[in-house]
């Protein structure tokens, strides 16, 4: 994650803001930078939502803004939601899976920081996706499971082979 400026702003300025160039997350009152996908994160997030999106009563957005906290929305890859589709614009509802995808330039720390927040706020799946390893890890309330073959979800159950996101 980029180093987040060092001006404060208002909530309601952060949500009326549209960032040209991706958008960002909001952490008690700090804009903070997203590292930008290349090509093959793009590729990725795009596999991840057709894979997902086909699963009945399961929505997929991409780099949607979720608030997790009052003063804290984050941007997940790809978060998916089950049941009926959420009508607002900013999801105040925890979605059932949020998918962060590594980038070479991610902070171990930032990226715990964000699962704790989404496992906090009551998201049931973190998937995070190391695409240099071709691995996922699958978080849960429970732990975390380290992930070869498959990434996985139960109620509903959603299952992607790795191969196929890596193909």
């Amino acid at each position: 994650m980029l180093e987040p400026a060092s001006r404060q702003v208002a909530v309601e300025e952060y949500l009326a803001t549209s960032f040209e160039d991706g958008d960002r997350e909001y952490v008690d009152g700090v804009v903070v930078e997203r590292n930008l996908g290349a090509k093959d994160h793009s590729r990725l997030q795009r596999r991840l939502i057709v894979l997902v999106d086909k699963i009945a009563g399961v929505y997929c957005f991409p780099e949607q803004r979720v608030q997790v906290r009052a003063s804290r929305f984050r941007v997940p890859d790809v978060c998916a939601c089950v049941g009926v589709e959420p009508e607002e614009q900013v999801f105040t509802a925890p979605p059932f899976l949020a998918i962060e995808i590594l980038s070479r330039t991610d902070r171990a720390s930032d990226v715990q920081e964000k699962i704790d927040e989404y496992l906090s706020f009551g998201v049931a799946f973190v998937w995070v996706i190391d695409p240099r390893l071709k691995l996922g890890y699958v978080y849960t309330s429970g732990g975390r499971e380290t992930c070869s073959e498959s990434l996985s979800t139960v109620g509903p159950d959603i299952r992607l082979l790795l191969a196929d996101l890596f193909a």
